[in-house]
């Protein structure tokens, strides 16, 4: 009974529809209605005030106009504790399939007022935050279930500041998607042999033969740095190290012939994460597209993720 009631509230309840960001709760948007502890006091009051006219008691009238007086303010203050919020802006890094989502929120406000007890919710997660006009920013832990873009639902936030006898609370519905990776398979077998494994060593930052010395760039670790040629010159010296080459590996779609559709992806997204803790370059290819050229770090890895996430459900391939 209560869950239709609330389904049928969400119908209608601003914002009917997804938005883009920024957006500011205004009075428009904001619901008030008595908590049962404001249910409790107005029941006493209520019997109270009514004593107090069965016995003529003028002064238990004016005390219980004055409590009245009150409670009706606090219901202003709770509105007034959401009025002027601004979301600013919304954003998560993307995580494995069946992860919590962490959904970063940056909050400001158009006035100097503090705002403390903000509690804000999706479903049944929630956090709490307090806002003064630096603003603030709260995380939200958000569940996943499938790999993709993950559609934000719709946020509430919501006080039952100051007095605890009313709740205001407002939505926000950021138009806005989030990614979620495939899960990795574990335990997967080896990845195709690399190619290449046999090419010269080439210069890197890591290594255990010293290769030469270089002049200093900005964003090399100070470890690295040869303080005591670097005195002798008078200008910093980096040490620059010889590894040899670990190798190319191409991940094709092919290669996972035979699996269930969904587990093709999740060794692939296993063998993209094996081949980044070697220290390989890899490439994928993927059905219906060029696929990705061979690389190594993690904007290569976020891009080959993304393009395993992003491939359609089995379902949708099939029809």
């Amino acid at each position: 009974m209560i869950a239709n009631l609330r389904t049928r509230f969400l119908r209608w309840a601003r914002p009917r529809a997804p938005e883009p960001l920024p957006v500011v709760i205004d009075r428009h948007r904001i619901y008030v209605l008595p908590t049962a502890t404001g249910l409790f006091f107005g029941l006493l009051l209520g019997t109270m005030m009514l004593g107090a006219l069965n016995f003529n008691n003028n002064p238990a009238l004016l005390l219980g106009l004055l409590i009245a007086g009150t409670a009706q303010a606090s219901l202003i203050a709770a509105h007034l504790q959401l009025s002027g919020v601004r979301i600013a802006a919304v954003a998560a890094e993307p995580v494995a399939a069946g992860d919590d989502l962490a959904l970063r929120i940056a909050l400001e406000t158009r006035d100097a007022r503090s705002r403390r007890g903000l509690r804000v919710a999706c479903a049944d997660r929630a956090t709490f935050t307090a806002l003064d006009a630096r603003g603030s920013a709260v995380e939200l832990r958000l569940p996943t279930t499938r790999r993709g873009l993950l559609a934000l639902p719709r946020l509430e936030f919501s006080t039952v500041q100051p007095l605890g006898l009313a709740r205001a609370w407002a939505y926000a519905w950021p138009a806005q998607s989030v990614l979620v990776y495939p899960v990795a398979e574990t335990n997967a077998p080896p990845p195709p042999a690399p190619s290449g494994g046999n090419a010269p060593p080439r210069a890197a930052r890591a290594g255990d033969d010293l290769h030469h010395l270089r002049d200093y760039r900005p964003g090399d670790a100070p470890r690295s740095v040869a303080w005591k040629p670097s005195a002798r010159r008078g200008s910093l010296l980096v040490r620059d190290n010889e590894q040899s080459r670990g190798g190319e590996m191409k991940l094709d779609w092919d290669d996972t012939a035979g699996l269930p559709y969904e587990h093709r992806i999740r060794r692939l997204a296993g063998w993209v994460d094996d081949a980044e803790r070697s220290g390989q370059r890899y490439a994928l290819r993927l059905p219906g597209s060029e696929g990705l050229p061979l690389g190594q770090g993690a904007p290569h890895r976020h891009q080959c993720l993304r393009a395993l996430a992003l491939l359609p459900g089995e379902g949708v391939r099939n029809g």
